[in-house]
């Protein structure tokens, strides 16, 4: 299985696999710099939330390595720590890692590698779990023998420390052969769908097709698809999520022709505090990524470019949020903090 992070024991770094080279080359990245690993945050060669939420807790572990090598005193520690937290402000997974073992940074560099070590293995755990159980619901609600899946993004190992989300419950419904047809969705303006996600697809021997995120809602419309899943970056307490732009256009065909749209992610994405997705902080990229295609721009000189990399879907839209915890149905409870049951 493809790994997209891991921590090099030998030489206290944090390896990655730079996504931004996929599918074309596949190269690894040798993190030993806080400087190194935002970058790689923010160029988007390490993504995924639960893959970030791995990143930032083996982050912490690189600031308090460097600080050590550099004489940095405590608060300078902590203000680079800080810089990794919000290297990316929409998925909150990447805070939650940094701030599950940050209050051990007193104890230790053993400390806080062992317990991101803990956090990348329950992370595994969760997805794959989180894939059963979709995929469970998927099957009582899609009584289908060979199921046409539409996903957007990368929500596969790529996007995780292991086995994947979204993607999880594909690979979990191919496994169980009960899969016809994957829909990826290019997903502008990166293409993590048609480089990533086609990539993990072939590698898994799953019969795919990539088509354009324009095409999406037309191929939901037309009766050639029989469930969307796609995965999260963030989870609001009354289970509006945020995901990759272009996500809502799927729930809302997806209502429009009467299918399932599910989301998966594992449980630390949900975040409590954020009551709706009115409060979800949607990150703007450079706008250089849509004036163009490449290196080489597609647009005059005088356009402006406009980059949400994320959107917000409302959660009476959403069918089913699939977490290692359960799966609860937002379109079909009433109750405004519906997710708060599977914090038992």
């Amino acid at each position: 299985m493809v790994s997209a992070l891991r921590w090099i024991d030998e030489d206290s770094s944090l390896e990655l696999i730079d996504q931004t080279q996929l599918p074309g080359e596949t190269r690894l990245l040798q993190i030993t710099t806080t400087d190194a690993l935002v970058r790689a945050i923010e160029d988007l060669a390490v993504r995924g939330a639960p893959a970030l939420g791995v990143a930032g807790a083996f982050g912490v572990a690189i600031a308090m390595q460097q600080g050590a090598a550099q004489g940095w005193d405590a608060d300078r520690i902590q203000t680079e720590i800080d810089r990794i937290r919000h290297a990316r402000p929409t998925a909150v997974n990447l805070a939650w890692g940094v701030d599950q073992v940050r209050p051990l940074v007193g104890e230790g560099l053993g400390a806080v590698v062992g317990a991101a070590k803990q956090i990348a293995q329950a992370d595994e755990s969760a997805n794959r779990e989180l894939s059963r159980l979709g995929a469970d619901w998927i099957l009582t609600h899609c009584p289908t023998d060979k199921l046409r899946v539409i996903t957007h993004c990368n929500t596969g190992a790529l996007a995780t420390s292991a086995w994947g989300t979204a993607y999880g419950i594909i690979h979990e419904l191919h496994d169980r052969g009960k899969l016809g047809l994957v829909y990826a969705d290019e997903t502008r303006p990166l293409l993590q769908g048609s480089r990533l996600t086609s990539w993990e697809l072939v590698q898994d021997g799953i019969e795919h097709v990539v088509e354009a995120d324009g095409a999406a809602s037309s191929t939901i419309l037309r009766g050639l698809v029989d469930v969307a899943i796609i995965g999260a970056d963030r989870i609001a307490a009354n289970g509006d999520t945020a995901n990759k732009i272009g996500s809502v256009a799927l729930a809302l065909a997806c209502q429009r022709a009467g299918i399932p749209f599910i989301v998966a992610a594992p449980y630390s994405t949900v975040d409590l505090s954020t009551a709706s997705g009115e409060q979800i902080h949607v990150e703007q990229r450079d706008e250089a990524e849509v004036l163009g295609f490449g290196a080489v721009r597609t647009t005059p000189a005088q356009s402006r470019g406009f980059n949400p990399a994320f959107d917000v879907t409302p959660h009476d839209l959403i069918s089913a949020i699939a977490t290692e915890k359960g799966i609860a149905e937002p379109a079909h409870d009433p109750r405004p903090r519906m997710m708060a049951e599977l914090d038992s």
